[in-house]
């Protein structure tokens, strides 16, 4: 198969003081950070759906990039797409690449002609696999597109719905498996509801657990030991999904006895959405030991749906990396860039300047928040601040030494306590993260 980019060159580490849109002026992918060179930390991959499917449609108009990859007939345009993808991950030095099962080849209307067809789109991706070395993050199963779908899947009304995706994610587990893949991913997509008038919510969330089940327990059998993958999402296209938040879903997990299993693939316009900051959903995920993995992308704060952009705002990557590197990195998951070229950025060399652009914004990112961790002010001002749970009543507190009269004791003794407090000094953090941001 020829070239599909025969004008876009290997792109390479070119330092900050480049002039060359086709080069990396932050991201050495073997420069050592952390103990880790680049490459190992960030585990870039790329998104199967968006850069080789998406081709600017929205609800407002159709495409206006060519994703047909040279072929008019849909099983000819799987393999093709197989061939592109591995182009691009070769000339940008991406390691990994994510899928959803529809991503690697259409529906064909029977799910036995659909499954032979994945069947053969998977074999072509092994073949690339074992030729260049690259590897699968995860895999999920697309049960939100097809109209069967509209009432949810794990959370249908219909038991043949729920049926169909129990095959359908069968089938993508056994590809994941085919491919070397150490994550599944379950994302709700439409398993949520428009009005709780027509909604048994009680029965709709203990299916969607009983599918999640279903799932664990056939992986395990066919030899799956990666993690298994929430990505929470509070709405479109439903109104209101039960994959809210971090928060949401480790509740969940926790009450069907979920959690050993599962871990959270956090995506940052989700966040957004749930109008959280990003670092606040890593936080939650990572202080409740279920830190996973990262749909790398941005949102856009004025707009009420996932617009799945690049990633480019320095701040919310560096903040990321701070809390990546404080859960000891990713075990099986990476940054997965769950992001797509705007409508007007429809050349074949944009989806190169779109993952240049992500790509360098977490290595600025990787690259800040070893500073901050470093430099130790901030962490150094947050354990001060929480100094007086070490020792005395606190340290009391936290053994389960204290009772409510011991409080009653020690707050009777004390009187008043607002001086005390103690300031937060938000600004000067906020100071303090520039003046490292900046070498200040």
């Amino acid at each position: 198969m020829g070239e599909f980019f025969k004008d876009i060159p290997r792109v390479k580490y070119e330092g900050r003081t480049s002039g060359n849109p086709l080069s990396f002026r932050f991201y050495n992918p073997d420069e050592v950070i952390g103990g880790k060179t680049m490459r190992e930390t960030l585990k870039f991959a790329l998104s199967w759906w968006h850069t080789m499917g998406g081709d600017g449609t929205d609800m407002f108009g159709s495409g206006t990039a060519d994703k047909s990859w040279n072929a008019s007939d849909s099983a000819e345009r799987a393999k093709n797409k197989v061939y592109a993808a591995f182009e691009i991950m070769d000339k940008l030095g991406i390691e990994y690449f994510c899928f959803h099962d529809r991503d690697l080849s259409p529906d064909y209307g029977s799910l036995s002609e659909t499954n032979a067809k994945l069947d053969e789109a998977a074999e072509v991706v092994a073949k690339m696999q074992a030729e260049t070395g690259k590897k699968l993050l995860w895999g999920t199963a697309n049960c939100f597109s097809h109209p069967r779908y509209m009432h949810g899947a794990g959370t249908s009304p219909s038991v043949d719905v729920f049926a169909f995706a129990g095959a359908q994610i069968k089938k993508a587990l056994e590809i994941t498996v085919k491919l070397g893949g150490n994550g599944y991913v379950f994302w709700g997509g439409r398993e949520g509801y428009e009005t709780l008038l027509n909604t048994d919510m009680g029965l709709e969330l203990d299916n969607m657990a009983r599918l999640m089940r279903l799932a664990v327990d056939y992986g395990r059998s066919i030899g799956f030991k990666g993690d298994f993958y929430v990505e929470p999402k509070p709405k479109e296209p439903t109104k209101h999904q039960y994959d809210f938040d971090s928060a949401t879903v480790i509740g969940f997990l926790r009450k069907y006895g979920l959690d050993k299993d599962f871990k959270l693939n956090i995506e940052a316009n989700h966040a957004t959405l749930a109008m959280h900051t990003f670092q606040h959903e890593l936080r939650v995920a990572r202080e409740s030991g279920m830190f996973g993995s990262i749909d790398a992308n941005q949102g856009d704060t004025l707009l009420g749906w996932d617009t799945d952009q690049f990633p480019t705002n320095v701040y919310d990557c560096a903040l990321c990396m701070y809390e990546v590197i404080k859960a000891g990195g990713f075990t099986h998951g990476g940054l997965n860039f769950d992001s797509k070229a705007r409508r007007g950025s429809f050349a074949p060399e944009d989806i190169f300047h779109s993952y240049i652009a992500g790509m360098d914004a977490f290595a600025l990112g990787l690259r800040i928040a070893d500073k901050m961790i470093a430099d130790g002010r901030i962490d150094k001002f947050v354990a001060e601040r929480y100094a007086s749970w070490n020792e005395g009543m606190g340290k009391d507190i936290i053994s389960g030494k204290a009772s409510l009269a011991d409080l009653e004791k020690h707050a009777l003794a004390k009187g008043e306590v607002t001086a005390s407090l103690g300031s937060g000094r938000q600004e000067y953090l906020e100071n303090v993260m520039n003046a490292i941001m900046f070498n200040l």
